[in-house]
């Protein structure tokens, strides 16, 4: 993430080199919120190693980020999309979110329309969902758009993207020719991934199992059990009755499906 300066980046992925062969054309994605890049970093970063960078835009209208809480505005997701193209790093992806708390059918046009204008290579659109445990799951906003309503708004918007040249691969990824995430399409393929630091979920398949982890999500705490050797606070073993849901889960967000054989 780029509360991470780019040294650190750069000395982290220096130990994965020195432990792991990566790829030449490896995926190396920053995620980063507009508001917290300082000007000139996102050289600093491809210099370190990014490749690829996540900016979560949401949307571009400044009534409805102020309403999700985010500390950015529209001017500077602008300015971090110049700054990725002037640093080279063109394979950036924004988030965009439809259905918000008072948004219609124009102002969702309206975000894509400015995203699009950004040039990015990867575009994240979907709903507004209620989390349990978040403000908006607690108290719900009075002035959401209805479930039909906001269907149409993202049918048309999805329209808009197909129009510009942008391939729907998964419920809410849309990108350029040779430009999917690897990233998010190893989890839906139902590959296996490591996950390193606090918090960190991780999914690891032998010969005959299936193991998910999770690391200490509390920093502190998490670096006190690392370095005693048990960085993992809980895993559990995939059963074999739950294997087929979890499958269909992943695999069927895709456009593409799957093969039967698998």
């Amino acid at each position: 993430r780029s509360l991470m300066p780019p040294d650190a980046v750069a000395r982290v992925l220096d130990h994965v080199r020195a432990r792991l062969s990566l790829a030449p054309d490896v995926e190396i994605t920053l995620e980063a919120n507009p508001g917290t890049i300082e000007r000139g970093r996102f050289a600093e970063y491809r210099a370190a190693g990014i490749t690829r960078v996540s900016l979560g835009a949401q949307t571009f209208q400044p009534a409805q980020l102020a309403a999700l809480g985010r500390i950015h505005s529209a001017d500077e997701t602008r300015i971090a999309a110049q700054e990725l193209h002037a640093a080279g790093l063109d394979n950036f992806n924004l988030d965009l979110m439809v259905a918000l708390p008072g948004q219609d059918e124009a102002a969702a046009l309206a975000d894509v329309r400015e995203a699009l204008a950004l040039q990015p290579a990867h575009l994240s659109h979907y709903q507004l969902t209620l989390e349990p445990g978040t403000v908006f799951g607690g108290r719900p906003p009075d002035n959401l758009p209805a479930h039909d309503q906001a269907a149409d708004m993202q049918e048309r918007c999805h329209v808009l993207l197909a129009e510009a040249g942008f391939q729907r691969y998964e419920t809410s990824a849309f990108a350029r020719p040779g430009r999917r995430c690897r990233h998010n399409l190893n989890y839906w393929q139902f590959g296996d991934y490591l996950g390193i630091g606090a918090g960190a979920h991780g999914k690891l398949s032998f010969p005959h199992r299936i193991v998910r982890q999770v690391r200490w999500r509390e920093p502190a705490r998490y670096m006190q059990e690392a370095l005693a050797g048990s960085a993992v606070s809980n895993q559990h073993e995939v059963g074999r009755a739950d294997l087929p849901f979890e499958f269909m889960v992943n695999q069927l967000r895709l456009a593409e499906g799957f093969e039967p054989a698998r």
